[in-house]
């Protein structure tokens, strides 16, 4: 029962066929998808006119700002790691979200975490979006334990005539906190070609980015070394004193993506679709410490040499389908690759500002790293349609298999800024592989009333993994692990004459550890602190009671929504220490994983778009209230009753559009989010300072003005009331975003 974004600019479920200025867009691929899950979820559509209308977007990512109930972690252009929150899932549970575009699976699936578990966002230009499909809860068969909170398929489109098209964007952001004063700048061009001439289809596109990021670490201790200025007192996030002394992870990004997309109709009924991606980013980042020594010169700690590197990636995606349709069947295969072909980020070991340099350093090298999934896929309806789009009987399934490869390494490197490879010091390796059956069916069984029954049968493997501490030690060997899973489903539907509708969903869920949670290590000094090999699968039980009302003018729903979590894998950011050999102990920043006994999630979200309220304004908004709890853990029986990490309590966000004329749109927007907490135990308790995870308020501005039918121009300012908060990092500051679209 789908609730769209804004419901006069979306397409309908079996759309997507028509672009902005309504050329036939090809998308076998993407409506073969739709046409063979036919998932009974709650589902959010944003469309490409909304996004550009209302969206100040640099990157794929930011075109979900407005949907109800998510969050994501982007904190500046650039940003390789941006996870999504959801109702009932937050930033560090990445691998609670599965995220597609045109079959691609962009989910990095090797971790879950906001870091190298954050999906790959960058394969994908906001320009080349045809519209968005947000499913909320794990309420199909068709997808796997990895959908529990969401499941994000992004259309991309494949003109149907010769099209091409040109577009700049400029940002640049102000940012101040603590001693950090300055603008940030960036630049983006790209460019797309696509046509048809026969059977045969393409579109071509590229885009460059060069972005300069504000700081996304702060470098704190107890106290500021002696002799020194210029440190600033303050507390951390327990409430400690501590005393900040500068900023680093100040990032400089050079990035590109190039895509190619090919279609040709085999037959009128079958076509075969190849997509080719490629991601290169160069980056370095550097830092800003403010303390200064009696002759007013720059004094750096140790602190600051993690946030001081450079990185360099190449990342490959492939994906190749065959769609078909003949009668009341359609079918699909479809195969992809993702592959780290080159990924590096080197740090200095001597301190700055002499390491800045040159010289020795440690390269961490994830070349290898990647992921392979194939589906095949069916569906057969028969009986047809009834007056309020209900099959009479439609009956879907699938096969599916995935494998993912975790290579982390870690060496030394005589000359860190050529990123040298010596001697290897470190290893986080294994690979895991889930093969699935799947089954789903809907039938009508009264007029107006379907009843969607389904189930997931899931075979999990984990194998080779190894850890590696350092040059001298071989490694520990992890053992294999073996483990299956069914997930059942149920959804019954109740379609009125009138535009009302009421669903209920019930569904279980298996969420097997991924490759990083259970072999990805953390080395503090020499000792090893946080593999798991040991690490249980996680298995939801959720269930969602939706009631809509759908007219010309759009739609309005109400959800309850409870989910339920048995052996959560919660990841957090904390601190380890450890005792070195030599006696001494040494304390670092880092994310772990642990199983939770039990969690629980249950809440409401009111979710309601109209267009043309009055003439040419389109009013959207959404409300969640989400109370997540751990509600066993003796292990931690301190976090018992207390707010699960990032998860608020309240999620809001509204968008207004005036159209006062057919080539002027207007956009106020705003944002809100409760505080919420980054530990199990809430012992967080200062929301505002680095570390710490504080309520926002954000409004953001969009002006679009066609300048002809070739050309438009588009002002946009985000964080206008300059709301400066954290989650764990610092967030965007006021910035402001000029673009210009051209297309023939």
């Amino acid at each position: 029962m789908p609730a769209n974004a804004n419901a006069a600019e979306t397409p309908s479920a079996d759309a997507a066929d028509a672009g902005e200025s309504g050329e036939q867009i090809v998308v076998n691929a993407a409506r073969a998808e739709r046409s063979i899950v036919n998932a009974p979820n709650t589902a959010v559509t944003v469309d490409a006119a909304t996004i550009r209308a209302t969206v100040n977007a640099a990157s794929v990512e930011d075109t979900l700002k407005y949907v109800p109930g998510l969050v994501i972690r982007k904190r500046h252009i650039g940003d390789n790691f941006a996870p999504v929150a959801t109702r009932t899932s937050g930033l560090g549970s990445s691998a609670r979200s599965l995220i597609y575009a045109d079959g691609i699976l962009l989910s990095a699936l090797i971790n879950n975490n906001n870091g190298n578990g954050s999906p790959k966002w960058q394969l994908v230009a906001p320009q080349e979006v045809a519209q968005i499909d947000v499913l909320y809860g794990p309420y199909s068969a068709a997808y796997s334990g990895n959908g529990i909170g969401t499941v994000i398929n992004i259309t991309t489109r494949l003109p149907d005539k010769l099209e091409i098209s040109l577009d700049a964007l400029g940002n640049v952001q102000r940012h101040k906190q603590y001693a950090t004063d300055r603008s940030f700048e960036t630049g983006q061009v790209s460019g797309a070609i696509g046509d048809r001439i026969g059977a045969f289809a393409f579109f071509a596109s590229a885009t460059h980015t060069v972005s300069n990021g504000p700081p996304i670490v702060y470098v704190t201790a107890a106290s500021a070394p002696a002799g020194t200025t210029g440190a600033i007192a303050t507390v951390n996030r327990t409430g400690a004193p501590i005393v900040v002394l500068g900023a680093s992870d100040i990032d400089h990004h050079v990035q590109d993506t190039a895509k190619l997309k090919l279609a040709y109709d085999l037959s009128p009924s079958v076509s075969a679709q190849y997509t080719l991606g490629l991601f290169l980013d160069h980056s370095r980042a550097g830092v800003d410490s403010y303390l200064r020594n009696a002759a007013g010169e720059t004094v750096y700690t140790s602190g600051f040499n993690s946030g001081f590197y450079r990185r360099q990636n190449r990342h490959w995606a492939h994906a190749l389908s065959l769609n078909g349709h003949q009668g009341g069947v359609d079918w699909q295969a479809i195969g992809t690759l993702y592959d780290y072909a080159r990924d590096l980020q080197a740090t200095p070991s001597a301190a700055l500002p002499g390491g800045a340099s040159g010289g020795a350093g440690t390269v961490q090298d994830q070349s290898g790293t990647g992921w392979m999934t194939f589906d095949a896929k069916g569906a057969w309806r028969t009986g047809g349609r009834d007056a309020r789009g209900l099959d009479a009987n439609a009956l879907s399934a699938g096969a599916h298999i995935d494998r993912y490869k975790l290579k982390s390494r870690t060496f030394t490197a005589t000359s860190w800024r050529d990123f040298g490879e010596d001697l290897q010091t470190g290893a986080a390796l294994g690979k895991t592989r889930t093969a699935a059956l799947w089954v789903q069916d809907v039938v009508r069984v009264a007029p107006g009333v379907g009843l969607t029954l389904g189930g997931r049968y899931e075979w999990w493997r984990a194998w080779d993994g190894l850890n590696k501490t350092t040059a001298a030690n071989p490694g520990v060997v992890q053992a294999e692990r073996r483990k299956t899973g069914f997930s059942p489903k149920a959804s019954l539907e109740w379609r009125g004459e009138a535009g009302w509708s009421v669903g209920l969903s019930l569904a279980q869920a298996w969420r097997f550890p991924t490759v990083g949670e259970l072999y990805g290590a953390t080395t503090v000094g020499a000792v090893l602190a946080n593999p798991n090999p040991n690490l249980r699968p996680e298995r939801a039980r959720s269930a969602e009671l939706a009631l809509e009302h759908r007219d010309s003018h759009g739609s309005a729903r109400l959800s309850l929504f409870n989910e339920v979590v048995r052996d959560a894998l919660i990841s957090q950011t904390g601190t380890i220490s450890a005792v070195q050999p030599n006696g001494s102990t040494t304390t670092v920043i880092t994310s772990f994983v642990q199983n939770v006994e039990r969690t629980r999630a249950r809440g409401v979200e009111l979710a309601v778009a109209q267009v043309d309220v009055v003439h040419g304004l389109d009013l959207s908004g959404s409300v969640t209230y989400a109370d997540a709890i751990t509600s066993r853990n003796t292990v931690f029986p301190a976090s018992v009753g207390k707010v699960l990490p990032s998860v608020p309590r309240w999620k809001a966000n509204a968008v207004v559009t005036w159209r006062p004329t057919e080539r002027v749109s207007l956009t106020t927007a705003a944002r809100l989010s409760s505080r919420n907490f980054a530990a199990l135990d809430n012992s967080d308790i200062v929301a505002d300072t680095y570390q710490g995870f504080d309520r926002f308020f954000v409004v953001d501005l969009r002006a679009t003005y066609k300048v002809s039918q070739r050309a438009e121009l588009a002002l946009g300012v985000d964080n206008v009331n300059n709301d400066r908060y954290f989650l764990f990092h610092p967030f965007p500051q006021r910035s402001v975003t000029a673009e210009l679209h051209w297309k023939l």
